[in-house]
């Protein structure tokens, strides 16, 4: 019988979403995925080192938002231990992957074999959620400058793929640059996602994707060039071959 995979919930993150009062709303979403009354978290932070200070924020908006015990799955510096992450996410309920930087994020797990372990616990139907870096490596790809002192030279990378979708996150400050960036590598019809400051998107394992929160920006390569296509809003699910840009 085949599993029935939850959505990956992709959060932007961004201003104000650590110092909310109240329950992130986001965030409670995400966590009701795992169909559990408080539920376990395992926290991935290898975009963030596995800072101590920032996975004290972090848990603590978890918890807020109704999580239940959250541990850290030790992956970075001298307390790295990719048998006891293992340990650890397997035992939870729910995974979280942190915010940070996301190459140095996709380093880490490849370093300690944990990207086929995660891929196959997702399709086993352990729920993912992510916020800001944590949310573009759930997704397909992202973009990288090799040499930092040429800009003119970018290139794509592989993410974990959890949600079959290129996204960024609240970075509408800069009009996406990164994003389009990542969009002129593609294929022309390529199709990405901006998802702005206090939004989400739900990816769902049947291609489906729903704004959560607010509206969702749109790109896609058309030629040459990269266009900003009518925003997908909730609650008006599209799925991924979606060609609405007219």
């Amino acid at each position: 019988m085949a599993v029935k995979r939850k959505p990956v919930y992709l959060i932007a993150g961004g201003r104000g979403s650590i110092a909310r009062r109240g329950p992130d709303p986001l965030v409670l979403q995400a966590l009701q995925t795992a169909g559990v009354q408080q539920p376990a978290v395992a926290y991935v932070g290898a975009a963030s080192r596995d800072n101590a200070l920032f996975r004290a924020m972090i848990s603590r908006m978890l918890r807020k938002a109704g999580a239940g015990k959250v541990r850290l799955a030790p992956l970075c510096g001298s307390r790295a231990d990719p048998a006891k992450a293992r340990r650890v996410i397997e035992q939870s309920h729910i995974v979280f992957m942190s915010g940070g930087d996301v190459e140095e994020g996709m380093k880490v797990l490849s370093k300690n074999g944990m990207t086929v372990f995660l891929q196959e616990l997702y399709r086993e139907g352990k729920p993912f959620f992510g916020v800001s870096a944590g949310s573009i490596m759930l997704a397909r790809s992202w973009v990288r400058w090799p040499d930092p002192e040429d800009e003119s030279i970018a290139e794509l990378f592989p993410c974990l793929g959890l949600a079959p979708l290129y996204c960024d996150t609240h970075d509408e400050g800069n009009r996406w640059e990164e994003l389009h960036a990542l969009l002129q590598l593609m294929p022309a019809g390529s199709l990405a996602y901006g998802i702005p400051s206090g939004t989400a998107l739900a990816a769902y394992a049947d291609g489906t994707v729903r704004a959560v929160g607010g509206g969702v920006h749109r790109f896609k390569r058309k030629g040459s060039a990269v266009r900003h296509i009518p925003s997908l809003s909730p609650p008006n699910p599209v799925t991924l071959t979606d060609t609405d840009g007219r």
